[in-house]
């Protein structure tokens, strides 16, 4: 098989499992600076960690993290991702949100299952896409991803289990692609050890944010953004201006 072909049997599992694995996607490197810098955000943070999106039982949340480090765009802009949204939202779109997320050790309840803002496709097609960046394995045993395969395709929100249910696993390195409309939650982690995860959340040009970058975005940080990040952030759309400006509640996992 080519590399065009390899291509398009990724794009077809997306479209038709509604997620992808890729194993092994960035290096050791990154994933211990990303690391590093997270422990130093939830030291520095602390209880107001995340206050930004909204707490989660057992867990340990980052929000607004393109205001917190350079290093982030390694993340949220990353070209072969952007490929990868591209195809799943098929117009133009915008950064919704980065987020951390660690699950707590110890735990014993599941992240309800649920599609992404409780957004739902419309006419026109997907709204919403996000990226799972696994900073540590994800195990069966230490909280890993469940989703419910081809479920991106069923057009309705979830019930609370589902037989069909996989579990979404992978070493440290990995990243999940998945159409965010796709049934899917975490699972709980009954290790010892923390697991942890950067998640790059994507929308359509016409939909509101779910953190809305310019009100976020210290001056300084947008004025360091070049014109391609700028406008994958949104920070010169008017039309991005209007419809976050009807939002007037703080947004979580579930709408």
């Amino acid at each position: 098989m080519d590399l065009r072909e390899t291509e398009r049997a990724v794009y077809d599992q997306l479209d038709r499992e509604g997620f992808i694995v890729l194993e092994g996607f960035f290096s050791d490197s990154l994933r211990h600076r990303l690391i590093d810098r997270l422990e130093e955000l939830y030291a520095e943070e602390g209880d107001a960690a995340g206050s930004e999106f909204r707490p989660e039982p057992g867990t340990r949340r980052l929000a607004n993290l393109v205001d917190k480090g350079d290093i982030f765009r390694e993340v949220f802009a990353n070209e072969e991702i952007l490929g990868y949204i591209g195809h799943i939202l098929r117009l133009r779109f915008k950064l919704s949100s980065l987020n951390a997320r660690s699950a707590n050790p110890d735990q014993q309840g599941h992240q309800p299952l649920h599609v992404d803002q409780g957004l739902l496709p419309d006419g026109t097609g997907p709204v919403v896409a996000n990226v799972v960046w696994m900073l540590d394995d994800f195990t069966p045993e230490n909280g890993a991803m469940r989703a419910v395969p081809r479920t991106h395709l069923s057009g309705a929100r979830p019930p609370e289990s589902h037989p069909d249910e996989v579990l979404v696993t992978g070493s440290a390195g990995t990243v999940c692609v998945m159409n965010a409309h796709l049934w899917h939650g975490g699972t709980a982690n009954r290790t010892d050890r923390p697991r942890r995860a950067i998640h790059s959340f994507y929308c359509r040009f016409d939909v509101a944010q779910q953190q809305y970058q310019k009100r976020l975005l210290r001056p300084e940080v947008q004025a360091s953004m070049p014109a391609l990040l700028r406008a994958l952030l949104a920070l010169d759309d008017s039309l991005n201006d209007e419809l976050c400006s009807r939002v007037t509640n703080q947004s979580g996992f579930l709408k």
